[in-house]
């Protein structure tokens, strides 16, 4: 297959891209630097710095969206969240957009999101038929997702993944908290009862090229574990992996005094299982929390 993907230089774009071109598939990347693009995703990828490169007659069987600036890098100030929102949403709309006049319409575009769509849900458990608590992280989702569904009016199968916080062994949220914690300065947040819905990297891109090539699979999954966790949870098998206490609460109001409304993401969760995934046959090779941090830490 071809795929056409934006993101592949981030976390899960590097992995897609591994497993992809280990299957013997061809990618286009979209990306803003293709040195970089070959650095991460190999030179045998195809890198172009505009759409308007690709050839008219070029034809893709899918598109994988991923593209986004960072959400929790930070204070969401007025300007981040105008970066966040426009390498979300508008750089979606434009991909879309040129999807729409492209000649060669692909199979299916499958585009990112995350479980900030539910925003802070307590102990509820999250399907993909749960309702939202409306807070900045699900107008941000919500806005990201329409932006992809619209290419349903071109004809375009839409899938969104709805992604959980991604254990990997280098980068994403985890490498933000293992100093602390090998200082054995690490422990929950706030109360730590807070659900923490994680998936390990290697299963979040197969569950992206599973539901690329699945013609049935349609609409939002929840790119999750089965099994989530709360906080406290987390913190104490991050600590039994590192052979490190987890004792040291941080308090929700040092939170919210240096993250002002992005402490939202730390102090609030979701109990989020995929249960749209697991009903089309997809297999999740890490459902065991504790066995995942040996593997990474």
């Amino acid at each position: 297959m071809h795929y056409l993907m934006t993101g592949g230089t981030g976390l899960i774009g590097r992995e897609i891209c591994r497993q992809l071109l280990s299957e013997g598939h061809h990618i286009t990347l979209w990306t803003r630097d293709v040195k970089k693009a070959h650095q991460h995703c190999g030179e045998q990828i195809k890198a172009v710095t505009a759409l308007e490169m690709i050839p008219a007659n070029e034809t893709f069987d899918a598109v994988i969206n991923l593209a986004g600036e960072p959400i929790a890098d930070g204070r969401w100030t007025s300007s981040k969240k105008q970066k966040i929102e426009q390498s979300r949403i508008g750089l979606t709309q434009q991909l879309v957009a040129w999807l729409a006049q492209h000649p060669q319409k692909p199979q299916c575009l499958i585009s990112g999101s995350a479980v900030g769509w539910y925003g802070n849900q307590g102990d509820r458990l999250v399907t993909e038929q749960s309702d939202f608590h409306d807070e900045y992280s699900h107008q941000l989702c919500a806005q990201w997702e329409a932006a992809a569904e619209s290419a349903q009016n071109s004809g375009i199968r839409v899938v969104i993944v709805r992604t959980g916080l991604v254990v990997a062994a280098e980068g994403g949220f985890l490498g933000k908290m293992l100093l602390p914690f090998k200082l054995g300065l690490g422990g929950r947040i706030s109360h730590g009862q807070q659900y923490m819905p994680w998936i390990h990297l290697h299963d979040i891109a197969r569950l992206f090229i599973f539901l690329s090539q699945h013609e049935s699979a349609q609409g939002v999954f929840n790119g999750t574990a089965p099994n989530p966790v709360t906080n406290q949870q987390f913190t104490k098998a991050l600590g039994t992996a590192l052979n490190r206490p987890a004792i040291f609460p941080v308090p929700a109001v040092v939170l919210k005094a240096a993250f002002g409304e992005m402490s939202e993401l730390l102090l609030g969760g979701q109990k989020a299982v995929p249960e749209k995934a697991q009903a089309l046959g997809f297999e999740f090779f890490y459902t065991d929390l504790q066995t995942t941090l040996n593997s990474v830490v």
